[in-house]
């Protein structure tokens, strides 16, 4: 391991903090990110424990003082039992993996070449959007509807959040 960092941190919380609202996460301080990733101010991915759980491309965020936050969602609290409070033991480093695409999305997107060509269109983060929503899916039904939803979104030039919008407005008008 490169720049292998271990230290003690206690989960955080930030009460109205515009668009981070509510976000549980773990300060880092400039010190450790430096160790982590020198000469660095930009968001970075890292892996490797918290706690017994193994992580891998979690971003850590600068949070504007120099430091860095690393957003612990409620799947990753969930696993290893903490909330808001609760100490943790770190073991991290810099992840300079490459990020993968769902399968099944690239699998899609060659039978939709409009969308596919508006797709490579997108950077890799945005790309990462359809891939992890439609990876998140719980059940085989709910993986096919998102892959149908970003197809359609993709194949009208629609970026993930735009599509999100416009199948909400959908949603929402068939309920009235």
């Amino acid at each position: 391991m490169k720049n292998l960092v271990v230290l003690e941190q206690v989960l955080d919380k930030y009460g109205q903090k515009e668009e981070k609202t509510g976000w549980t996460f773990i300060k880092i301080s400039a010190a450790v990110a430096q160790q982590l990733k020198p000469h660095t101010k930009k968001s970075f991915r890292i892996m490797g424990y918290i706690d017994q759980l193994q992580i891998k491309q979690l971003a850590l965020i600068p949070s504007g003082d120099g430091g860095f936050i690393l957003p612990i969602n409620a799947t990753v609290r969930k696993q290893i039992g903490k909330e808001s409070g609760g100490k943790v033991l770190l073991k991290i480093e810099e992840d300079n993996s490459t990020l993968e695409n769902s399968a099944d999305l690239l699998t899609c997107l060659e039978d939709e070449p409009s969308a596919e060509v508006y797709f490579k269109t997108l950077t890799q983060g945005h790309q990462r959007y359809f891939s992890n929503w439609i990876e998140d899916a719980k059940t085989i039904e709910t993986k096919t509807k998102r892959l149908s939803q970003s197809l359609y979104a993709l194949a009208n030039d629609m970026d993930y959040g735009q599509m999100i919008r416009f199948f909400k407005k959908k949603k929402d008008e068939n309920t009235l």
